[in-house]
């Protein structure tokens, strides 16, 4: 009898070590730095954004230049500077004196001493960020590396916006989703957050603690003309289970329901037709449409979260169903 104790205890005991995934803020295993890329970089490239080395002053492509457009992070593509906030300092690096709202992160250096400036959506390293030197009314210099960025001129710039559309899909925990999306053909960026909820800039304590309304869901940016709305659709409606009415698999609750959220009345009307064909097909859909409203980025460590740890989604795979 005693054995037998004994073997159920231990048995309890593991149980307690494991945990939903979702359910968790942060992640005690190592995050490493090879994230899947909008272009290949360079070895020199990788030496600085993945490893956080520093360009030598007054050779980067950017030092001098003050054309009008908008600077990219050299990794994933995400806006982060526009020409407006640029300025000349003489320090040998491009100058910056406030990034786009949400798009830096800044993080105390290894040192202890500087403040580090990285990609907020991939977490690529830019430089640092120093204050009360009086450069600009701002007070403020971001002191970026050239190679850590892109230059998009100004009319380019509403070249690029013209061919891009934005579809945000919730179907679970936002991990799985977007592991699904993020490396579909025709995509050029996908970002995990919140939405429909009531509250303004809600946290992830306060989503999984549901005083907010707010429902995990996926933002995808993608190019109409190499991909449509209805493919990536049907994507969604095959990376998760759209007639679990409560969550999706363990993860039970309003923030995870199965939903919809349309930017047009056109994918509305997709949506919807798909749903009619699902339904023609035997499947109860319980997925929900609704128009979109804010969208909130979720924190850093939530974005590209089974790239960054290398993990696989446990509650979502594919099942064809069209």
């Amino acid at each position: 009898m005693k054995t037998k104790n004994y073997v159920l205890l231990f048995l309890l005991f593991l149980s307690s070590l494991s945990f939903n995934a979702c359910s968790q803020q942060t992640s005690n295993k190592k995050i490493t730095k090879d994230l899947t890329m909008k272009k290949e970089l360079t070895s020199e490239e990788k030496r600085v954004i993945i490893n956080k080395g520093t360009e030598a002053p007054f050779i980067g492509a950017y030092t001098d230049h003050f054309e009008e457009g908008v600077y990219t992070c050299k990794q994933c593509g995400s806006e982060l500077y526009t020409s407006t906030s640029k300025f000349h300092s003489g320090c040998g690096w491009p100058s910056f004196d406030q990034e786009i709202p949400g798009r830096v992160k800044k993080v105390l250096d290894a040192d202890g001493r500087r403040t580090e400036i990285v990609c907020a959506n991939c977490d690529g390293h830019l430089g640092h960020v120093f204050f009360g030197e009086g450069f600009t009314k701002k007070d403020t210099r971001h002191c970026v590396n050239s190679i850590s960025m892109e230059f998009i001129k100004k009319e380019d710039v509403k070249k690029v916006e013209a061919k891009t559309e934005v579809a945000i899909f919730a179907g679970g925990c936002f991990w799985g989703v977007e592991y699904y999306f993020q490396n579909a053909p025709g995509v050029l960026k996908t970002q995990v957050g919140y939405i429909g909820g009531h509250k303004a800039n809600p946290t992830y304590k306060e989503v999984c603690a549901h005083t907010t309304g707010h429902i995990e869901a996926m933002e995808v940016t993608f190019d109409p003309t190499k991909t449509s709305y209805e493919t990536l659709a049907k994507l969604f409606f095959e990376i998760h289970d759209p007639t679990q009415v409560n969550g999706q698999g363990g993860d039970i609750g309003e923030q995870y329901l199965s939903m919809i959220f349309y930017t047009s009345s056109q994918q509305k009307e997709i949506a919807e037709k798909l749903i009619q064909l699902l339904e023609s097909r035997g499947y109860r859909v319980a997925t929900k449409l609704r128009e979109a409203s804010k969208f909130w980025s979720a924190e850093n460590y939530h974005q590209q979260y089974y790239t960054k740890t290398g993990g696989t989604p446990y509650c979502h795979s594919r099942t064809a169903r069209f």
